[in-house]
């Protein structure tokens, strides 16, 4: 298993994005339904013009089996870069394999390498696998705990 930095030029990159995300739709903790038809071409056409996005995926043996869909934001409070998790996703032929834990410690060297200062992201509240594996790879709730809020622009 090894680590690819996401190359939205690279066709079989841009599959794979679309493909997993697929997944990530389906999968209960998703829509539960499959992508709609024409998004996939509208998702790597706007990561393209996301000067901030930042994606890895995990191949093992030819095929691709996790994707981390990041975006960068700056930390004024450590005047440091940092990675926000946005999409995160191992395939389901693929989970119970470690590749998951792999890919988020992967992304955590990746960031003391390049001089991030933290990685975050953010998770449903009734997502437990997913918590128990964040967990694992040294994640914890903030302190004090904070809310992800959002305001729905139509």
């Amino acid at each position: 298993m090894h680590l690819v930095q996401v190359d939205l030029n690279n066709d079989n990159h841009c599959v794979a994005v679309v493909s997993l995300l697929n997944d990530y739709m389906l999968d209960d903790m998703g829509i539960g339904e499959e992508m709609p038809h024409g998004l996939g071409p509208k998702i790597i056409s706007g990561l393209r013009r996301h000067k901030a996005y930042l994606g890895f995926l995990v191949e093992i043996k030819g095929k691709y089996a996790a994707l981390a869909n990041c975006n960068l934001n700056f930390s004024t409070w450590k005047a440091k870069p940092l990675i926000n998790i946005h999409d995160f996703i191992v395939s389901p032929e693929f989970r119970e394999r470690g590749v998951g834990l792999f890919l988020l410690k992967a992304i955590e060297n990746y960031a003391i390498e390049n001089g991030y200062c933290r990685i975050n992201l953010e998770v449903r509240q009734d997502n437990y696998k997913a918590q128990n594996l964040y967990k694992k790879a040294g994640f914890k709730e903030c302190d004090p705990n904070n809310y992800f809020w959002e305001n729905l622009i139509v």
